[in-house]
């Protein structure tokens, strides 16, 4: 793996709004790349730190606001601000009035690659939840079978920060509905989408509008690549039957539907063919067993062996506050899920254990938590933080569920382990089913903070804290 050459963008000339961790590297990568970048955040923070000298630049980057975008070849914005729905940023205006279009890094990245005379295959991944996990997954495949990865995108290193492939190398991005939005001309050789619930409508205006994002990520697809489409969401039968439409390879996954053309059963993971891995213990429940289906479709694709596969997948590890088991005492687990930021992900967590007291709570999505309503009886007693919890105690009330409003983290980790201990629970399981921001700077904030509470409260009890093995 090698660096970009520094002039396959020389006469190019693109705008960055905001400086986070997806437009500050990109406006780097692009100035090394040969680019004149013009860049801009409305935090002075984010300024400040692109401010710094930089090194390695062949081109011109400098930190400024925008009048016009005149002249410009793409804006890049980063993919939490708007250029739609709700309110359009006004940068994104002067880009409409001036014709320029509004682009993500992950197109940029793809353009770069293309220019540099390299054909390493794309792999994009999306759905409401699972999508970090089955891009870890696909990338930890891949490179077990010799295939020079890079993963990154919506999760882990931005899209623009990730190094130059040769010919037999495969980007896998995890793709958000945001970073969707806004391509041009990647072309992805195989993408699956997982599944699809409510979120980001703000964005989005509807349902549909949400699906439809989603679905960019099959735009430019052809007979010779594979869509992955999990089956068990009525919502993706009309895209699987578009797709099927324009010539498109599709493969279904479900993770009980014997029907879908990968599928789990009592063995793993299996197609036509038979068996093609069993998971290990770091990928508990239905939801990832279905990601497993994704990653090896999409991976068999790419030409990984069977017998690879079927021996590397045992050796993935898992990704950090998804289920992690964190600490484990007097039979009971603590597992952190705080990635879990919508009902949907938390009702695949819930699914997992018989007995559980939960931490939950933030700022809520659009309804709530009614639809884990089947999974209530499984709750001991619930703990509940952050802003929306009074919201979360009426639906919990209704149901008669036990629970108390204990407002943060530090009081719900000793509750709940007293509670678990009283009630005989498997688990004390943070799965906020809500998002972070009231409380933390992002659902790693809060995850970190649990298991720092967690493993102090264990040693102080004179615990080791660690979980068992």
């Amino acid at each position: 793996m090698t660096e970009f050459p520094t002039d396959i963008f020389s006469g190019r000339r693109f705008a960055v709004l905001g400086l986070g961790r997806n437009g500050a590297p990109a406006a780097r990568a692009l100035a090394r790349m040969g680019a004149t970048v013009q860049a801009w955040d409305d935090g002075e923070n984010g300024r400040a730190a692109l401010a710094e000298t930089e090194t390695g630049i062949s081109g011109e980057l400098v930190v400024a606001p925008f009048d016009t975008l005149a002249g410009f070849d793409a804006l890049v914005m980063s993919p939490g601000i708007p250029h739609i729905l709700p309110k359009p940023h006004p940068v994104a205006l002067l880009a409409r009035d001036a014709g320029v279009p509004i682009v993500s890094d992950a197109e940029l990245l793809f353009q770069a690659v293309r220019k540099a005379g390299s054909k390493a295959r794309f792999a994009g991944v999306t759905g409401t939840n699972g999508k970090s996990t089955t891009t870890a997954l696909l990338a930890h495949l891949l490179r077990s079978s010799g295939v020079p990865v890079a993963e990154g995108g919506n999760l882990g290193p931005a899209a623009l920060s990730l190094p130059f492939l040769p010919d037999s190398g495969v980007y896998v991005l995890e793709m958000s509905s945001y970073m969707l939005e806004r391509l041009l001309d990647l072309h992805f050789d195989v993408a699956c989408l997982l599944n699809l619930s409510p979120d980001h409508i703000d964005r989005h205006g509807d349902m549909t509008g949400y699906v439809n994002a989603k679905s960019h990520i099959f735009d430019r697809m052809d007979a010779h690549d594979l869509a992955v489409i999990g089956m068990n969401d009525p919502m993706l039968d009309g895209v699987a039957s578009d797709l099927r439409t324009r010539g498109v390879p599709v493969q279904t996954i479900s993770a009980t539907d014997k029907h879908a053309d990968i599928h789990a059963d009592d063995s793993g993971i299996v197609d036509e063919s038979g068996l093609i891995a069993t998971p290990g213990s770091s990928l508990p429940g239905a939801h990832n067993a279905e990601n497993a289906c994704a990653a090896l479709a999409m991976a068999l694709r790419l030409g990984a062996p069977r017998d690879v596969l079927a021996k590397s997948i045992g050796n993935f590890d898992g990704l950090a506050h998804r289920q992690k088991l964190i600490a484990n005492a007097d039979g009971v687990a603590f597992v952190d899920d705080s990635k879990a930021t919508n009902a949907d992900a938390s009702a695949r967590a819930l699914a997992c254990y018989d007995r559980i007291v939960w931490i939950a709570g933030g700022i809520a999505k659009a309804g709530g938590i009614e639809d884990l309503a089947p999974y209530f009886p499984r709750i001991e007693e619930a703990f509940l933080i952050g802003r929306d919890a009074p919201m979360l105690a009426e639906t919990l009330a209704r149901h008669g569920v036990a629970h108390r409003l204990v407002g943060d983290l530090e009081h719900a980790v000793p509750a709940a382990f007293a509670a678990a201990k009283a009630t005989g629970a498997e688990v004390v399981l943070l799965s906020p089913a809500c998002a972070s921001f009231d409380q933390f700077s992002g659902f790693e904030a809060r995850g970190l903070h649990f298991i720092a509470l967690s493993r102090a409260l264990l040693m102080n009890q004179g615990k080791s804290g660690l979980p068992e093995r």
